[in-house]
């Protein structure tokens, strides 16, 4: 049964505007199709010759019915090929020809170093562009070095498109890999490199890679320089996200610290404002555990920078917030006006590190912001 063919139909263009237009070409599901089970490879049609069409092409191919080529293959066989059809669908096959001797009517050509089934797929297909789905799982690695060495475009493009949509597998990713680059297939080298670098751990373990690695020691080094490079970007991202998230919330304790001292919210807040039992619901959310480290601050006895860590941690928020508040004289967090003058006693290595800090949780919050936080400035 054939489950694969190329399609040989092309549309055309009406020469007279009298002529009535033709019927539409069949769609990619016809019924064909779905009767043989064809794989629709992207690029290569969606249609077929008919099946008388086709048989009659493999019943010239099988039966070599005055066939004038000879092609040698290994183990010893051959196999009968038409000169006019081969020679027409592969230009290198043509060179092959002319160069070849002549004995009597016979044109003799070798293709080795695959096995003689797939040479004959192979020829099959300049015949008929068909093939069985069996045959194209069983020799897919040597049908993709045929029709890169014989330059057949359209089997280079069904090999890649077959691999790239079931074949590639653990089990022949790294031969893929290295013949894809040899054969000049960019995606499918792109595709493997990544399913390389995803199973990286197993593969590197097996033994195309050591095998890889003697024959291509500095593909095996890129290979491995290239996981090494993800593996840190990745590390990299990752920190960049925890560093944009530790931004983020010390920029919405601030907020909370402002709305606390200048609004007060729910328990606590200044003290020149009573609070009512219906106190309205808190839209800060860092305000409840911005209470708690509050409520510890104004009790603890070792309120001192470095004595105590939840101090320390608050210590740290209160100077952040005095060095990006817009207006100190108006400002109602305590300590504000004091930790801004103590700034110009501070080293430059401190201020410098102080101006990153308020640079990049400023820039946590790109978009609206609160009028009582200075702008972003570039260090």
């Amino acid at each position: 049964m054939v489950t694969g063919c190329v399609d040989l139909d092309q549309s055309f263009k009406s020469l007279d505007s009298s002529v009535p237009i033709p019927p539409p070409l069949p769609s990619k599901s016809n019924g064909y199709q779905r009767r043989h089970g064809m794989d629709a490879a992207p690029g290569l049609g969606n249609g077929c010759v008919s099946t008388a069409t086709r048989d009659m092409w493999d019943r010239l191919f099988i039966d070599g019915y005055k066939a004038d080529v000879v092609i040698y293959t290994d183990s010893g066989y051959v196999i009968y090929a038409h000169a006019n059809i081969i020679g027409n669908a592969s230009t290198v096959i043509k060179g092959m020809l002319k160069q070849a001797k002549r004995h009597g009517k016979w044109h003799t050509i070798s293709i080795r170093g695959v096995p003689h089934d797939a040479v004959r797929v192979f020829i099959r297909f300049l015949y008929s562009s068909c093939y069985e789905k069996e045959e194209m799982n069983e020799f897919i690695m040597h049908l993709l070095l045929l029709s890169h060495a014989y330059v057949v475009p359209q089997l280079k493009r069904l090999c890649e498109w077959h691999l790239e949509h079931g074949l590639l597998n653990t089990e022949n990713v790294i031969d893929v890999f290295q013949l894809a680059l040899l054969c000049d297939f960019p995606r499918l080298s792109v595709i493997s490199h990544r399913m390389i670098m995803k199973h990286f751990k197993e593969l590197s373990a097996t033994e195309a890679w050591t095998a890889m690695k003697k024959s291509h020691p500095f593909l095996e080094k890129e290979v491995s320089d290239s996981v090494i490079l993800e593996e840190n970007m990745r590390k990299e991202r990752i920190r960049k996200r925890n560093d944009q998230r530790i931004y983020s919330q010390l920029y919405e304790a601030m907020e909370a610290l402002v709305h606390i001292c200048r609004d007060g919210c729910k328990t606590i807040g200044p003290h020149d404002k009573d609070f009512k039992p219906n106190h309205a619901e808190c839209n800060y959310e860092a305000c409840k555990g911005l209470e708690s480290l509050i409520r510890h601050f104004a009790g603890c006895k070792l309120r001192v920078p470095g004595g105590c860590v939840h101090c320390k941690r608050m210590w740290q928020l209160l100077e952040l917030h005095s060095r990006v508040c817009a207006d100190s004289d108006q400002c109602r967090v305590p300590l504000c006006r004091n930790l801004k003058e103590k700034m110009e006693k501070q080293s430059k290595k401190d201020e410098t590190r102080w101006k990153l800090l308020v640079k990049n949780v400023l820039g946590s919050k790109k978009i609206g912001g609160s009028p009582y936080f200075l702008p972003v400035t570039s260090c």
